[in-house]
C-alpha cells in the first residue's frame, strides 16, 4: 500500500502530475483543494464555513482537512494507496496525517517536492485563473500571497520528511511526460527501497 505526498507551491503542476501518478500506481487521489471546492459548490456547512477563507488564499483548519482526508481513507476500497496533493501543508498536519496512518498500520512512502520557478508559478496561475474561471488565481495580490503562504508555512515540510529519507526533488520544469518521468524514478527507487 502505497502513501505518497506530492508537494509544490500552487501552479508547480501537482494536480496534472497526481492524474498520472494515480493512473500508473492505482492510488486514490486526495486533493484537498478539490475536496474544499466541491464542499463549497454543494453548499455544505463545511462549505460555507472555508469559503472566505479560499477566496482570500489563505489556509483551511487542520482540523477540517484533517476530517476530510480521514473520511476518505476509511470509505476507499479498490485502491493500492494514497497520493495526498494539498495535504499536508503544514508541520502539525504532517504529524496528524502520520498518527491518522499510524492508526491504520499505514506510514508515508515517499514526499515529491515539485520546484517551479516563480515567474513560471505567476504565469501559470495567472493562465489557469482566467481559463478555468478559478477566483483565487485570477489576481496577482492572492497569486502572491498565496505563494508567500507556501514558502513561509508549507516549505518547512521539506526539512520535516527530508529527515526521514522519504524526500525526493522532482524538476518542474519541462514537458508534462519530463516531468512524469522524474516522478516515477523518484518513486520506484524510494519505494524499493524500503
Amino acid at each position: 500500500m502505497y502513501n505518497i505526498v506530492i508537494l509544490g507551491p500552487p501552479g508547480s503542476g501537482k494536480g496534472t502530475q497526481s492524474k498520472l501518478i494515480e493512473e500508473r500506481y492505482n492510488l486514490l487521489h486526495l486533493s484537498t483543494g478539490d475536496m474544499l471546492r466541491r464542499e463549497i459548490s454543494e453548499g455544505t456547512d463545511t462549505g460555507k464555513q472555508v469559503k472566505g477563507v479560499i477566496k482570500s488564499g489563505n489556509l483551511v483548519s487542520d482540523e477540517i482537512v484533517t476530517s476530510l482526508i480521514a473520511s476518505s481513507i476509511d470509505c476507499d476500497v479498490g485502491h493500492d494507496g494514497f497520493l495526498y496533493d494539498g495535504y499536508p501543508r503544514t508541520v502539525n498536519q504532517a504529524k496528524q496525517l502520520e498518527d491518522l496512518l499510524s492508526h491504520r498500520n499505514m506510514t508515508i512512502d515517499v514526499l515529491l517536492v515539485m520546484e517551479v520557478e516563480k515567474g513560471e508559478l505567476v504565469k501559470r496561475l495567472s493562465g489557469r485563473g482566467v481559463a478555468a474561471g478559478r477566483p483565487d488565481d485570477q489576481s496577482i495580490e492572492v497569486i502572491n500571497n498565496r505563494l508567500e503562504i507556501y514558502r513561509s508555512i508549507t516549505e518547512p515540510l521539506v526539512s520535516h520528511f527530508c529527515q526521514k529519507g522519504i524526500c525526493a526533488r522532482i524538476d518542474g520544469m519541462g514537458k508534462i511526460e519530463e516531468i512524469f518521468a522524474r516522478i516515477r524514478g523518484a518513486i520506484d527507487k524510494i519505494c524499493v527501497r524500503q
